[in-house]
């Protein structure tokens, strides 16, 4: 793992275009706009360097939204290279209020940073905006499903219920809460059914014995 050089501006650019040569380092490039965002990364290639991530120095949420769209945009509609590198984010310094701050980082999450800087690592703000990122990026071909197996919940022994559902995450998640509220110890059995529910797997013949 490599420490990414942040950031390479007009002033400074020859000096860490040739530290992050000398070191194999990725490095951004921050400007006040797009089209000076543009000459540094032109500036970085010509040196020689490949790992590149861009920051349009934009700090208010309008601006970096939008910032975000237009370089996707030339990158892939118009084939702009010099855009076609991922970008960085900074949410804490759009607003001072945690709240708002993770409202901003999924905006981001989705449209399109690469990587969003935090202020700040808690859970209730961490763990939402990476449930995000996971379901955005998923096949929607592919129902999400869970793990076929045995899940023994509640601390089950011999004498405890066996019950059996299908491998839909909806479904199996509905089911292990029921059984947890019961407070009855039991094994959860799940059968592979391709990730659909149990009336659409029944009816598929996928969910028989």
């Amino acid at each position: 793992r490599k420490p990414l050089l942040y950031a390479a501006t007009r002033d400074n650019l020859e000096r860490l275009a040739e530290l992050a040569k000398e070191n194999s380092c990725p490095i951004a490039a921050k400007a006040s706009s797009l089209e000076e965002l543009t000459e540094l990364i032109t500036k970085l290639t010509e040196f020689g360097v490949k790992d590149i991530v861009l920051d349009s120095g934009a700090r208010s949420l309008r601006r970096a939204f939008e910032d975000q769209i237009w370089i996707r945009s030339a990158a892939l509609n118009k084939k702009f290279r010099p855009l076609g590198f991922p970008t960085i984010v900074f949410p804490g310094e759009m607003t001072d209020d945690p709240m708002k701050e993770s409202v901003i980082a999924s905006m981001f999450v989705a449209k399109y940073g690469g990587i969003i800087v935090l202020s700040d690592f808690q859970g209730e703000s961490l763990f939402p905006l990476l449930v995000e990122r996971m379901n955005i990026y998923t096949d929607p071909q592919r129902p999400l499903a869970t793990t076929e197996g045995i899940y023994e919940i509640g601390g089950p022994d011999e004498n405890s219920p066996v019950l059996l559902t299908t491998n839909f995450s909806l479904t199996y998640f509905i089911v292990s809460g029921e059984i947890e509220a019961s407070k009855v110890p039991s094994y959860l059995l799940v059968m592979d059914t391709e990730g659909l529910s149990v009336m659409t797997a029944w009816a598929a013949g996928k969910f028989v014995a």
